[in-house]
């Protein structure tokens, strides 16, 4: 997949847990990628290998879920895990463990780096990611009102109604979901 996507994807996913991580999630997101780089200084790796072993980002998101107060860690796997779970998807697919040979494919393998399919890929995960948000009750009061900083959606009823703004900026905005 193209890093655009990449980072789409794993905006999306840190944006359900909580959007202040959704910076880290975007570095997390590309980290496979260029930790490739950085590991090529010293020795030569092959592209999706060892910085995209599908068991390595489950073992990361683990140990953050159990030791990372701030959860800035939690962020950053998240992200790499999204990175190898989109590339799942190619034709290429990803090693699920460091002792297995065969590639991990999801869905057959069907998308091709660049085409139109992982664009719609990461739209439908960025809408159900966003959707989750916006309807769950997990984010949402008794009242209706958002329960939380959800900095990309405002809900400009709840702003009216608190008298933060006026009629006519509500009447402007009330149709602008983002």
């Amino acid at each position: 997949m193209i890093w655009h996507n990449h980072i789409i994807i794993g905006a999306s996913l840190c944006a359900v847990i909580n959007p202040i991580l959704i910076p880290v999630g975007m570095i997390g997101a590309t980290a496979p990628d260029w930790l490739e780089s950085v590991i090529k200084i010293f020795r030569p790796v092959q592209h999706r290998g060892v910085t995209h072993i599908v068991l390595y980002w489950v073992a990361a998101i683990v140990f953050f879920v159990l030791i990372d107060w701030h959860k800035i860690g939690l962020g950053f796997s998240i992200g790499g895990f999204s990175h190898v779970f989109a590339d799942a998807f190619t034709i290429a697919g990803v090693p699920f463990a460091p002792w297995s040979t065969a590639k991990f494919h999801l869905f057959g393998g069907k998308l091709r780096t660049g085409n139109a399919g992982e664009y719609i890929v990461a739209l439908i995960i960025a809408v159900i990611c966003g959707s989750f948000i916006m309807f769950s009750p997990l984010h949402r009061r008794d009242d209706g009102a958002s329960n939380g900083f959800i900095p990309f959606f405002f809900d400009w009823q709840k702003k009216y109604d608190d008298g933060l703004i006026d009629a006519h900026e509500w009447k402007q905005n009330r149709l602008n979901f983002f």
